[in-house]
């Protein structure tokens, strides 16, 4: 066989979405106008699921395909997994809301299929090239994603904030590229692991190259100091997109991360972007911890949330362990599922005028008068938190276990005090709903597939998730272990 038939047999998923991504576009043109998001948007599930089984055939070990561009293990296909999960899970909850809201165009689902076919490119990329192209695939339709409600100016500035923004961490990403190509010679991962890996005195070119690396990506996991455009987007953008914001863009880019810092710069100078990883982890734990105690949207409060996770994630990448990266990916894992289901509640719920309900006031008896939601979003409250024994509390403890094991017994410590400060807010939700009257009759969006996502969700992460804990950092150890060849 040729070659480049081979790789795209290897790239499986990436060549079913590129494909489907085209058909959905003309399956939704060429639809009627009444049923062309309800088609397109279940044909788009099909092809995530499509491109899912294909990991199922995959070759086992670490095939490279593309001439060393990209490369097929254990890693990606486990985060593959999640970031197509998630995203079948957005279309499927974002398909109520876009038909109430008047902003139901088949689009949606094309731009989803785009930008998710970017997330599986990032955690396959073995160039630093083709982790540029990833990005700027799933980077671009995010942003139109952001203002697609164009009727609200929420909608619109919040997508004009993230592409100026992301336009700005994309071209330091590419210096950081630039600069690492200079001072080694070449954009292949394992290339860079061989000239860094030679070195006897340190390259303060590459230094700042990975600085300049760390940044751009920094700013796609919504990292401290590059969170800015996070609360205002989450806020601004329509609940579906935050949704899908919050799950699969954020597991692709800690996927990438740990892939480029792991493989690329092992050694000695895994001591300088050690130092980097533990001050974003500490600054993202803290602020995200502190500035959402005085949050009072619920959005804006996910999103608060959202960097105080992604601190409590690299403290597990910090170590550039196998222990380190098998928690990072179990923590990725379940804060996905939380995220996702304390969205899909949000979702739910509507005001007595059909307006969403976003203000933490709205949720004030929550108990009474929807009990079941009440229950599912303390849940993931409580896991949020990291109580035991809801599932949350055991990747928390995972990454801090890994952190201590490698001597960073410092960063453990503030990232436990980080989630102690944390579990305020999450229990004054938990107080708003069962302690406080009802402020307005909320009444439910309906949806019964939503309602199943939540239920699932739910139960993963309440105490009954206890029992994949096994299976699934079995998994996860497999994933990681891919990243360290023998």
């Amino acid at each position: 066989m040729h070659p480049i038939f081979t790789s795209i047999a290897i790239a499986g998923p990436e060549t079913v979405l590129t494909l489907g991504s085209l058909a959905a576009l003309m399956l939704g043109t060429f639809s009627g106008k009444g049923k062309a998001l309800t088609v397109t948007s279940l044909f788009a599930v099909a092809i995530l699921a499509l491109a899912g089984f294909t990991l199922l055939d995959a070759p086992a070990g670490i095939t490279r395909a593309f001439d060393g561009l990209y490369v097929a293990d254990d890693f990606s296909a486990f985060l593959k997994v999640i970031i197509l999960a998630a995203a079948a899970a957005s279309v499927l909850l974002a398909l109520p809301w876009l038909n109430e809201s008047g902003s139901g165009r088949f689009e949606y689902p094309v731009l989803l299929l785009l930008a998710t076919l970017g997330m599986t490119i990032m955690v396959s990329a073995n160039d630093l090239l083709t982790l540029y192209v990833g990005l700027e695939l799933a980077a671009l339709p995010s942003y139109v994603l952001a203002a697609f409600h164009r009727q609200d100016d929420r909608s619109a500035e919040a997508g004009l904030k993230y592409f100026v923004l992301g336009a700005l961490a994309s071209g330091i990403l590419l210096y950081g590229v630039t600069l690492i190509y200079g001072f080694s010679g070449s954009t292949q991962l394992d290339v860079i692991a061989g000239v860094v890996s030679g070195q006897t005195e340190r390259s303060i070119g590459l230094l700042f190259g990975i600085v300049f690396i760390l940044s751009g990506l920094a700013f796609k996991v919504s990292a401290v100091p590059f969170h800015m455009w996070t609360p205002d987007v989450y806020e601004g953008a329509p609940t579906p997109v935050a949704a899908f914001f919050s799950a699969a863009p954020k597991a692709a880019a800690l996927g990438l991360l740990a892939r480029v810092l792991v493989v690329a710069f092992p050694g000695k100078i895994a001591a300088d972007w050690q130092q980097i990883l533990i001050f974003i982890a500490i600054a993202s734990m803290v602020l995200g911890a502190v500035a959402a105690v005085a949050q009072t949207n619920i959005k804006r409060l996910l999103a608060y949330s959202s960097i105080a996770n992604i601190g409590f994630a690299l403290v597990g990448l910090t170590p550039g362990t196998p222990a380190g990266i098998s928690a990072l990916l179990f923590y990725v894992t379940v804060y996905v599922a939380m995220t996702l289901g304390s969205f899909l509640v949000v979702l739910q719920l509507r005001r007595p005028d059909g307006s969403p309900v976003e203000s933490m006031a709205d949720f004030a008896g929550l108990s009474k008068i929807q009990p079941k939601l009440a229950a599912a979003l303390a849940i993931f409250m409580f896991s949020l938190a990291g109580i035991p024994p809801l599932l949350g509390f055991w990747p928390k403890f995972a990454v801090f276990q890994a952190a201590i094991a490698s001597g960073l017994i410092a960063l453990a410590l503030i990232g436990f005090v980080a989630s102690v400060i944390a579990a305020f807010y999450y229990l004054r939700l938990i107080k708003i709903m069962y302690f406080d009257e009802p402020a307005v009759p909320l009444a439910t969006e309906g949806s019964s597939v939503n309602g199943a996502m939540i239920a699932a969700c739910a139960l993963f992460c309440s105490p009954i998730g206890m029992l994949a804990i096994s299976p699934l950092v079995a998994a996860t150890a497999r994933a990681a272990a891919a990243l360290f060849p023998a």
